[in-house]
C-alpha cells in the first residue's frame, strides 16, 4: 500500500512537469543570444535577433525603432553591463511567442552608471525560419 502511494504521488508530480516543447527551446534560445547581445553591443547579432519591424519599450515610455535600438547598444550611449533573467515563461501560439521575465542589470546609460529592475515582455515572431524580436516592453517594478 505505501508502495502504491509513493507510485501515485510519482505519477502526479511528474504529471505537471511539463516539458518545452521545441518552440518553446527555440525561443529560449533566441531570448538567451538577445541577452548576451544586450550584453556585448554586438550589432550584428542585434540586427539579426531583431525584426525590421521591431518595436523597442523602455519603462520611462521612450519607445524605440529597430535602428534607434541598436545603434544605443552598439555606439556605447546604452550599456548593459551585465543582465540576470528570472521568472521566465514562454507562450508558443502559431509563428508568435510572448516571452515574459524579470530583468536586473548593471546599466550605463549615458555615462551614468546605475541598476535596472524590471518587467519584460518580449513579442518575438517566427520569420523565414528564425525567431525575431518583434516588439519589447519594460515596466519598472513597484
Amino acid at each position: 500500500m505505501k508502495k502504491l502511494f509513493v507510485l501515485v504521488v510519482l505519477i502526479i508530480v511528474f504529471t505537471g512537469i511539463r516539458s518545452q516543447t521545441k518552440q518553446e527551446t527555440q525561443v529560449t534560445k533566441a531570448v538567451s543570444s538577445l541577452i548576451s547581445a544586450l550584453e556585448s553591443g554586438d550589432r550584428l547579432a542585434l540586427e539579426e535577433l531583431s525584426s525590421a519591424a521591431l518595436s523597442y519599450g523602455h519603462s520611462n515610455g521612450r519607445v524605440e525603432n529597430k535602428i534607434e535600438f541598436i545603434e544605443a547598444l552598439a555606439s556605447g550611449v546604452s550599456d548593459f553591463i551585465n543582465i540576470k533573467i528570472t521568472n521566465q515563461t514562454i507562450s508558443v501560439t502559431g509563428g508568435n511567442a510572448i516571452v515574459r521575465h524579470r530583468l536586473d542589470a548593471a546599466v550605463v546609460d549615458k555615462g551614468k552608471q546605475g541598476e535596472a529592475h524590471l518587467n519584460i515582455l518580449l513579442v518575438f515572431r517566427k520569420e523565414k525560419g528564425s525567431w525575431k524580436l518583434l516588439a519589447r516592453q519594460a515596466a519598472k517594478i513597484v
